[in-house]
């Protein structure tokens, strides 16, 4: 089986703030790679799809779905949120959260809730946070609202639960801690923000009493859960270079905890693997990235800022296989689904890799808006919600090798 590229007709938004210098006068054109034929070793096979409003539109919203008590939670920027059944794609509810209150008179224009961080769930809630500094918490069973919190700064990254709190890492450079059940505020950490970074910031790990946060100066912290308290705190990213935005080292991925390490990126910085309970750089590789990381087995999946994805192992820091087949196609992070990781890119394809030599084994295209979020993966199959607010669940075919000897 073939599959054909289809030809660029415009102009590519890059979805990074990220740009890059040159010493002439005359911007140079973005490098975008078209797709190449490929033999397909399988079809992926649509399970149930549906609309989510308007999706994130032409926003850079980091909005994906999240799975639990046999549920799917997703939510539009605008504020559009829904309860879908996981196994049949039902409808179970749905709430507009830019009008949770019921407040918006017949004859008043609705306006974007800005929905921008989430969802997350737990404690039989999911968790929703927007670019206008609200926290919304709704019970997931009925799809009323438990509670509704404001915090110091934009809610543009996910959220974390854990010890009965939901922690928030604000673009305001706030770390936020509400409590679970009220919403009221537990405590707040304030961090330093540099005159200029990019339009991110890291979501929040929660593990082991604590609550582990990439910050725009390039450093990967930890805070203590009970009190708010800074543990350690570790540079990963070094800035260099003549000018401010040379100089950018945000790390804007929320870091990957997985056993005793805990794994980190920043743009135009570096990976780092750290001890979990001290902070020690283990080791420590020249990427940089925005988009979020993956683990799984003894490997690592990054995708640069060029849009190259990278399998790294994660004991020793020693790539393993590069795929520079997705050059300035604004590729997601990788997600792993058996033997491959999937990315998405701008014209709304996803792409099949082998998790063994990096190579491009099949492709589908969801819409041809373009997928901006990392898709996620649960029992095997991809939940992937394009800019426009298609939702796919994508089964991804077992390829069964007959033994002739």
């Amino acid at each position: 089986m073939k599959f054909f590229n289809k030809r660029l007709i415009s102009a590519i938004l890059l979805s990074s703030a990220l740009v890059a210098c040159s010493s002439d006068d005359e911007d140079e054109a973005p490098v975008i790679a078209e797709l190449t034929e490929i033999e397909e070793l399988f079809e992926a096979e649509v399970v149930w799809d549906d609309s989510v409003g308007d999706g994130v539109g032409h926003y850079f919203s980091r909005l994906s779905p999240a799975i639990a008590y046999d549920k799917v939670f997703v939510s539009s920027r605008f504020g559009d949120a829904y309860a879908f059944d996981v196994n049949t794609g039902d409808e179970l509810w749905n709430i507009d959260l830019s009008d949770i209150e019921d407040e918006r008179g017949f004859f008043d224009d609705a306006i974007s809730a800005r929905i921008a961080g989430g969802a997350v769930t737990g404690y039989n809630k999911v968790i929703w946070g927007s670019e206008n500094g609200d926290v919304f918490a709704i019970e997931e069973d009925s799809g009323k609202l438990a509670w509704r919190a404001k915090v110091s700064g934009e809610v543009i990254s996910k959220p974390a639960l854990d010890s009965n709190l939901v922690i928030v890492n604000t673009a305001s450079g706030a770390l936020v801690a509400l409590d679970i059940t009220s919403g009221e505020e537990v405590w707040k950490a304030e961090q330093s923000v540099p005159p200029l970074t990019l339009r991110g910031v890291s979501g929040v790990s929660a593990s082991s009493g604590g609550a582990f946060v990439g910050l725009a100066s390039g450093e990967v912290g930890v805070y203590i859960l009970e009190n708010g308290q800074q543990g350690w705190i570790t540079e990963i990213g070094e800035p260099s270079g003549s000018t401010e935005l040379e100089r950018i080292v945000d790390v804007d991925v929320t870091p990957v905890i997985m056993g005793d390490k805990i794994y980190a990126i920043s743009t135009n910085g570096n990976l780092a693997a750290l001890d979990l309970r001290s902070g020690r750089e283990v080791w420590k590789r020249k990427y940089s990235s925005y988009r979020q990381l993956t683990v799984a087995g003894n490997q690592i999946f990054a995708t640069d800022t060029q849009g190259h994805v990278f399998a790294i192992d994660r004991n020793s820091g020693i790539e393993q296989w590069s795929q520079l087949a997705f050059t300035g196609r604004s590729t997601t992070g990788a997600a792993s689904v058996g033997d491959y990781v999937v990315v998405g890119d701008f014209e709304g394809y996803l792409h099949w890799l082998s998790k063994a030599d990096g190579s491009i084994v099949a492709r589908h295209e969801v819409d041809s808006s373009g997928i901006y979020n990392t898709p996620l993966v649960h029992n095997g199959l991809l939940y992937v919600m394009s800019r426009d607010g298609d939702l796919e669940v994508i089964k991804t075919p077992e390829i069964v090798t007959v033994n002739n000897d």
